[in-house]
């Protein structure tokens, strides 16, 4: 009888779970099936699911007014992913793994700069940009997140806490650095948190609106977020073409999940785990 009814309680878990990955789903269906449609099928009434016949083109002129944003947005994001995991794990290692004075207070500093919202220096920092020279750049939108990591760096020495300290004994004893044991010892260890701080730092680049708003004045400069709010505006009639340039949007997303997705959910459930 107990089997019986954890058989039940873990089936009836796994359809509430499935129902509730259909809701989330449901949105992002609809929007690549718009894309496929044509504009006559989208204003029908009752509303179609399925395309009658795809429209594949719809995706190659949504692309060729995408394209500059989409490189810009993609070396941004590259920037900003590698840039911030050197900083981050370079800071997470010595604050996790090598003692020095006033170690812990440091930390607790820089923790204590994630209780101070952006809006508040957004003034002091665009004038300190426009001084050196970096508005309408692409300075602005990378140089700060990779110089000031403090989530990342916070994640990361959780991840760094964890490993045995007779690794950086053994090689200290075969006379490894204190960088190498860094780089070629305790980072591939990490991998896990690597994974969860890419993929936060892609995400947060590539959502970014706000930052190509307020420092970038030129249309060839912006990203994608900005041109999907103006293709929203000259397009604002041709929904399929909207949602073809919001698919193409999401997609590399998508697939940066797929493809690090074992290291990402490792990264989210051990992340403050200490041996």
């Amino acid at each position: 009888m107990e089997r019986v009814r954890r058989i039940l309680v873990s089936l009836g878990f796994y359809v509430v779970m499935t129902l509730i990955a259909v809701v989330f789903a449901l949105p992002l269906v609809w929007m690549v099936l718009t894309s496929l449609k044509m504009g006559s099928e989208v204003m029908t009434i009752p509303p179609t699911f399925l395309p009658e016949n795809p429209q594949w083109h719809n995706f190659v002129e949504s692309f060729r007014t995408v394209r500059p944003f989409l490189w810009n947005s993609t070396y941004l994001a590259i920037l900003n992913v590698v840039g911030l995991l050197i900083v981050s794990s370079l800071a997470a290692y010595g604050f996790a793994r090598l003692n020095f004075a006033g170690r812990d207070l440091a930390f607790s500093l820089l923790l204590s700069t994630v209780m101070i919202p952006g809006i508040v220096y957004l003034i002091p920092q665009y004038i300190l940009f426009q001084q050196i020279g970096w508005i309408d750049t692409h300075f602005p939108l990378w140089v700060p997140r990779v110089m000031t990591p403090v989530v990342p760096t916070f994640l990361l020495r959780q991840f760094f806490k964890t490993l045995p300290r007779e690794l950086e004994d053994a090689a200290k004893i075969d006379g490894a650095s204190t960088f190498e044991i860094y780089w070629r010892i305790m980072l591939p260890q990490v991998k896990p948190g690597l994974a969860a701080v890419g993929v936060f730092t892609f995400l947060d680049s590539w959502n970014d609106l706000f930052g190509p708003l307020i420092f970038i004045n030129s249309i060839e400069k912006q990203t994608l977020p900005v041109a999907l709010a103006l293709y929203q505006g000259e397009f604002f009639t041709q929904t399929t073409l909207l949602m073809a340039a919001a698919t193409i949007t999401i997609a590399p997303v998508i697939l940066l999940f797929i493809a690090s997705q074992r290291y990402f959910i490792q990264g989210i459930t051990l992340t403050g785990l200490k041996g």
